[in-house]
């Protein structure tokens, strides 16, 4: 956690055009080491966890999303957020095959570097912004739609294959 923040700060200091949101876990331990280190710092803001809606409008918000958490590391792909994951090991190898994720482990001159160079390179930046969503397209509630209303006979054409593009509506 200490190289984290360190990590974190370093990152506010480099870029003037750069802030940090950072949900802080409940956690007394991961707690008693934030705090103290990040809550003087400009640009740097800490609170408590996030509800699923404010963390969609945050992660919405955000150019980068840097975290451990393995759900946020699907979702961010979802609005085409990369991802750097803290963690030496994940259990969402999907994201990081299809470059949407990439992991950096927890050292704090790795997490600098890369945050710094996905933020101020556009070609590394939209690689991974763009890059194929492992985890779906959005499209999955409409194909459910279309498969009940045919299975039903509410609708006679029949839905596309699984896998095959949504419609637009």
């Amino acid at each position: 956690m200490r190289s984290i923040c360190r990590a974190l700060t370093e990152i506010v200091d480099r870029r003037a055009d750069t802030a940090v949101v950072f949900p802080v876990h409940y956690s007394p331990q991961v707690r008693a080491e934030v705090f103290p280190a990040l809550s003087h710092v400009e640009r740097i803001w800490l609170c408590d966890p996030l509800d699923y809606s404010d963390t969609a409008q945050m992660l919405k918000r955000a150019a980068l999303i840097l975290t451990d958490s393995g759900g946020l590391q699907e979702e961010a792909p979802s609005l085409g957020k990369p991802v750097l994951v803290l963690r030496n090991k994940t259990e969402r190898m999907e994201g990081i095959l299809a470059g949407t994720a990439r992991l950096v482990g927890t050292q704090t001159d790795r997490i600098v570097r890369e945050a710094c160079d996905l933020l101020s390179r556009p070609d590394l930046y939209e690689a991974m912004a763009n890059a194929t969503n492992p985890y779906g397209d959005g499209g999955a509630a409409k194909r459910i739609a279309e498969f009940m209303l045919y299975t039903f006979g509410r609708c006679s054409v029949k839905p596309s294959p699984f896998g095959s593009p949504v419609k637009a509506l």
